[in-house]
């Protein structure tokens, strides 16, 4: 470290009395010439600089600006050129120190470097060529090149000319960034047969007093063909580079179009700065436009380059972009991140603010790019504080939930702050423990499940599944079947649960017709320490099977009783003959029942109703057709397999009731037992006789009556009200049959003539006769034989009846 450097920092840490003073003076003056009078302007003593051996500090070593001690001013001691010194920069200035000791002092020095018009504008070549197709159009540009003034301000480049101007003329198109490109437009078409080559010069003029100018020759040779010129798709491109990039390092890659088709329509592409720095360090493909660094660039030198890039195509129409590169300065050190303890384990119930771990971190940069921000990677339940100068701790700072996460992996980034900023990362895994904190889940809210009835005892039914969010003995899972009844019974005696899997047992059997469904409760325990559970209810749904056969409720045949269902020869097509009615206990599409005619004594007679069970006559029925038909009918169900049962239909075809009684015995033929004929013969004697003596004793009876009744009517001159005669009502009482059977008789006498009228109601659907032991008639049809029939006939009509039922009972 040199004295001066040492100097610096003593009057920094001391915190000695500073000043500052500005100066300009012109570039290219000559040695000796006079800067400033510092002792006047800062107020010093000549022998202050004396004993204080002042001296001019730069930093860098080069001296422009020397001190003379002896009259308190600046001299220039090396010719200052501003161009070498600050290129394009503007304002350009030198920034010095005057240092004095015993004590410490500096005063700081700025000298501003004045431009004068030193530098005529030149152009990169002599000679500038171009061919021009004939058919170009007027207004076709032709991008010339810039000439180059080191000078700035009003001593810069200021405008071209072009002369002669006969065929082009002048255009300047201004860039973005405040510089103009000179264009060459065509003012009128070409003709290469006239003249195929044209000379122009190019005139770069400055502002400076005197003027200075450059010129350049324009060589312009006609040619036929090409009418397109390439067109840049960006005007400006911009790029940057670290300044330590290596060579051979892709800035940015320009591009350009041309409309036309084959060898008109290639592009090349070339560097077209007259500045030699900007040919030295970069480079453009002549095919493709990538453009490369091929020298290496300082920040500290050079902060941004401007690349004027020309895109031609093979007869010289071309066109021009600018790419901007901007340097950007290195910070090559990276912090360095040191881990001095950390824990690996952290219980989920932790408060916050547990430290986790403790870092430290080093960074050998200075200043800036010494100085370190640490972060972590964001959504995690920990955060980063600062604890010291580089010591970090990470601590807790939510509420940690091992069942939402059970390790965080925690990424640590330090940087630097350093332009563009370097960092280093580093990873902690921390697994987090478990407690018991969660009770057993069940998949669903509530288990519906369906079961055949008539199962095997110890069937598996279904799975409950329940899961814990836990991990290891907390998570482990029993379950438990809740206590509950079910018809008043435990349901343990209907179903059990393995406390391990889950799975639900039928232990008995299930019959749909007794219960149809249940529901209980399974409860699912952890391991934990207290343990958590919760509960779920499942819900047995018992299907049915078809496991019960159709019962047949009419026509029903129970001991010696049998049923004749009676059609009337006059029967219609379609006459109702009985309706055979079945249910069956089963449900669904297994209680469904079909009727079928199985057999029959006449097919072709009788059909019946599938769904209805209904039987009808399937024609006419004729005097040919026999009295006694006897039907099978078969009832299936709709199951599967399908159950069915069969019943016997006696039909009578017969109009009369004698008709009926003939075939009688072919009915009850297998109904009568032969051990209790006797019996039947006596017992139809006596009540035979029985009923001959009441009818004997009733006619008497009336024939009395109605003689006084006579005798009272000659009397009272006839004024006697009439008494009319009922006889016994006779209804079928068993209910079995289809319709209802109800006979009534209504007779009226005169009272003078001894003839009797009789009234009789028929029943209002057909007839049906059923013959059993109990003694129970029905009446058929009875035949109205006169309107006007003595009272006599009737009481025959009802002895004869009960004639006919003795003869009935002694069968």
């Amino acid at each position: 470290m040199t004295w001066q450097v040492r100097l610096i920092i003593a009057v920094i840490f001391l915190g000695s009395v500073c000043g500052q003073v500005s100066y300009s003076v012109p570039e290219e003056m000559p040695k000796g010439s006079l800067v400033g009078n510092i002792v006047q302007d800062l107020g010093l003593d000549i022998k202050r600089l004396k004993s204080g051996n002042a001296h001019v500090y730069t930093g860098d070593g080069t001296e422009y600006i020397e001190l003379n001690k002896e009259r308190g001013v600046l001299h220039i001691k090396e010719r200052i050129d501003r161009e070498v010194l600050c290129g394009e920069t503007s304002p350009c200035a030198l920034h010095f120190q005057i240092i004095l000791e015993n004590p410490i002092e500096y005063y700081g020095i700025t000298v501003e470097i004045m431009d004068i018009n030193d530098n005529a504008p030149r152009f990169k070549t002599t000679e500038m060529r171009f061919d021009v197709i004939e058919s170009s159009l007027p207004g076709a540009r032709f991008v010339l090149e810039k000439a180059m003034d080191p000078d700035v301000g009003v001593n810069g480049l200021q405008g071209y000319s072009l002369k002669p101007t006969d065929n082009f003329n002048l255009k300047l198109h201004s860039l973005p960034d405040g510089t103009k490109n000179v264009e060459m437009v065509l003012q009128k078409p070409l003709d290469r047969e006239k003249q195929d080559e044209l000379s122009l010069t190019l005139t770069a003029m400055d502002g400076g007093d005197p003027q200075m100018s450059g010129t350049v020759q324009i060589r312009i040779t006609v040619l036929d063909a090409n009418d397109n010129a390439p067109i840049c798709v960006q005007t400006v491109y911009k790029a940057s580079i670290m300044e330590n990039s290596p060579g051979g390092t892709i800035l940015t890659t320009v591009s350009a179009s041309d409309t036309d088709e084959g060898s008109n329509a290639k592009v090349t592409y070339s560097i077209s700065n007259s500045a030699e720095v900007v040919a030295e360090l970069f480079q453009v493909d002549p095919d493709n436009g990538e453009v490369k660094l091929i020298g290496n660039v300082d920040y500290e030198r050079a902060k941004r380059f401007e690349i004027d890039v020309q895109a031609r195509d093979s007869v010289g129409h071309s066109d021009s972009c600018k790419v901007i590169v901007d340097v950007i300065d290195t910070n090559d050190n990276k912090p360095v991140i040191n881990i001095m303890s950390k824990s690996k384990l952290i219980s989920e119930d932790s408060k916050e603010g547990t430290v986790v771990a403790i870092i430290n971190i080093q960074d050998a940069d200075s200043g800036t790019n010494g100085q370190v921000n640490c972060v972590m990677n964001e959504n995690i339940p920990f955060t980063i504080k600062s604890t010291s100068i580089n010591v970090f701790s990470i601590v807790s700072d939510h509420v940690l939930d091992r069942e939402t996460h059970s390790q965080f992996n925690i990424s640590v980034t330090c940087s630097d702050e350093g332009v563009p900023s370097l960092s280093s990362s580093v990873t902690l895994t921390v697994q987090v423990s478990d407690v018991n904190d969660n009770a057993p889940a069940f998949e669903n809210s509530s288990y519906e499940v369906h079961i055949k009835e008539n199962n095997s005892p110890g069937l598996s039914i279904f799975s409950v599944k329940a899961r814990d969010a836990d991990w290891n003995q907390n998570a482990r899972v029993s379950y438990i079947l809740e206590e509950g009844t079910v018809n008043g019974a435990s349901v343990s005696s209907y179903v059990s649960v393995n406390s391990d899997s889950g799975v639900i047992h039928a232990v008995r059997s299930f019959d749909y017709e007794q219960i149809k469904d249940f529901q209980f409760r399974v409860k699912a325990q952890d391991g934990g320490s207290p343990p958590l559970c919760s509960n779920v209810t499942v819900k047995i749904l018992i299907l049915d099977q078809n496991d019960n056969a159709p019962q047949i409720l009419y026509p029903v045949l129970s001991g010696g009783s049998v049923v004749a269902e009676i059609v009337p020869r006059s029967a219609d097509v379609g006459y109702l003959v009985t309706k055979v009615v079945a249910v069956d206990v089963d449900s669904g599409q297994n209680a469904w029942l079909s009727y079928k005619l199985l057999k029959s004594t006449d097919r072709a007679l009788f059909e019946m109703g599938l769904q209805n069970g209904e039987i009808r006559t399937l024609r006419q029925v004729t005097d040919k057709d026999a009295v006694k038909q006897r039907l099978t009918v078969v009832v299936e169900d709709n199951g599967q397999p399908s159950r069915s049962a069969t019943v016997n239909v006696n039909v009578a075809v017969a109009d009369s009731f004698p008709e009926v009684l003939s075939e009688f015995t072919d009915f009850t033929q297998d109904k009568v037992y032969n051990d209790n004929l006797t019996f039947y013969l006596v017992l139809a004697l006596a009540v035979v006789s029985f009923l001959f003596i009441v009818s004997i004793i009733a006619i008497l009876s009336v024939k009395c009556y109605r003689w006084r009744r006579e005798q009272l009517f000659y009397k009272s001159n006839g004024n006697l009200p009439v008494i009319p005669y009922y006889p016994p009502l006779y209804a079928d009482v068993d209910g079995t049959g289809t319709l209802q059977h109800v006979y009534n008789y209504d007779m009226c006498r005169t009272t003078d003539s001894r003839k009797s009228d009789m009234k009789y109601v028929r029943p209002c659907s057909q007839s049906i006769i059923s013959l059993d032991a109990c003694g129970t008639q029905t009446l058929p049809h009875v035949q109205q034989k006169g309107a006007n029939e003595v009272s006599e006939n009737q009481v025959r009509l009802v002895l004869n009846h009960s004639i006919i039922y003795a003869d009935l009972h002694t069968y």
